[in-house]
């Protein structure tokens, strides 16, 4: 099933990447999947978590940093 809604979301990104012409606008990546887990303490099959990350990357000739403060 995570492998299913990988593809989905990759799908939907890429889409969103297509539609978004804008070159200032950060660049979506493909998702990565960090696999499923149960939640809870009686969880069920039903009740698996997948969590996908998206990662972003800058527009052209742009970059990102950290910024230190509190």
């Amino acid at each position: 099933i995570c492998t299913v809604v990988e593809e989905l979301v990759n799908d939907l990104l890429c889409v969103c990447r297509t539609l978004s012409g804008n070159d200032f606008m950060p660049r979506l990546q493909p998702a990565v999947g960090l696999g499923g887990f149960q939640e809870g303490q009686n969880a069920y099959e039903e009740d698996l978590v997948y969590r996908l990350i998206v990662p972003l990357k800058p527009p052209p000739g742009h970059s990102f940093h950290l910024e230190l403060g509190t």
